[in-house]
């Protein structure tokens, strides 16, 4: 069985501060105790160098624990009119090793197609960095048992214009949408059910992909839950939205993948 590294990314979305920011070095230099998960900060863009001013000024007294940097969002072009956007190759400057591609706020309020996703996930490795690519399925399709259909469709368009073994550098987050910001979380056995999904697909044309790639669950994660979402075989950590805004909370939260 391949040994997986779990992961505790947090997305502030339209949140936080480089207050916030410092606060969380200041408990990660006394709470996170070895490498036994990766922690990855995914701020708003303003933001990142505050962040990667912290990672330098904090190096020795992480102690070898990995915390990263990563970005919400980027675009598919690598450059030109196009104002508002930040390339792929600007945040690899900026120090990011990770990018979140097809959030379901991304898909939903900006209508990123899975095309357009794609295109994202393809930007990110070009310029050397770790896509994590989201998918999950909405309220009404879970009701109408079309989880799988709706995931296996957003899998296949990435394998499509990317090919399988695109996916030996990147990371899933399965979100379902009507978890996603609204309190409602996944059961442990729900998150389970799909993650297997997942990686079953992706080992019908890769069993090492299958094996070894990380899915992380996001959607309402509070330290009230993560044990047990945590626990699930397939379950290699969590994508973080609320609670990576509090510093008790978020760090509450790497211990318990930690000891996963």
């Amino acid at each position: 069985m391949a040994l997986r590294r779990p992961m505790v990314a947090g997305n502030w979305k339209m949140n936080g501060s480089a207050k916030l920011a410092q606060e969380l070095f200041t408990k990660f230099a006394v709470k996170l105790q070895n490498d036994s998960a990766e922690v990855v900060l995914c701020p708003p863009t303003i933001y990142l160098e505050s962040v990667r001013q912290l990672l330098e000024a904090n190096k020795e007294a992480l102690n070898g624990c990995l915390v990263r940097m990563g970005a919400q969002n980027l675009s598919q072009h690598d450059f030109g009119a196009y104002t508002g956007e930040i390339s792929g190759q600007m945040l690899k400057d900026s120090g990011c090793r990770y990018v979140i591609v097809g959030h379901s706020e991304r898909r939903r309020m900006y209508g990123e197609t899975s095309d357009i996703v794609a295109e994202k996930f393809a930007a990110a490795q070009k310029h050397g960095m770790t896509p994590i690519l989201c998918v999950g399925e909405s309220g009404p399709a879970r009701e109408a048992r079309r989880t799988f259909e709706v995931i296996a469709e957003e899998l296949d368009v990435v394998i499509e214009k990317n090919g399988t073994m695109a996916f030996d550098n990147a990371i899933i987050a399965y979100e379902p949408l009507w978890a996603v910001g609204t309190g409602k979380s996944a059961t442990p056995e729900q998150a389970q059910e799909v993650h297997a999904f997942i990686r079953r697909r992706l080992s019908e044309v890769s069993p090492f992909i299958g094996e070894n790639i990380r899915i992380l669950y996001g959607g309402s994660v509070t330290p009230s839950n993560a044990a047990d979402l945590f626990a699930q075989p397939d379950v290699d950590g969590g994508l973080i939205g609320g609670a990576s805004l509090n510093s008790t909370e978020f760090l509450t939260l790497c211990s318990i993948a930690m000891s996963a």
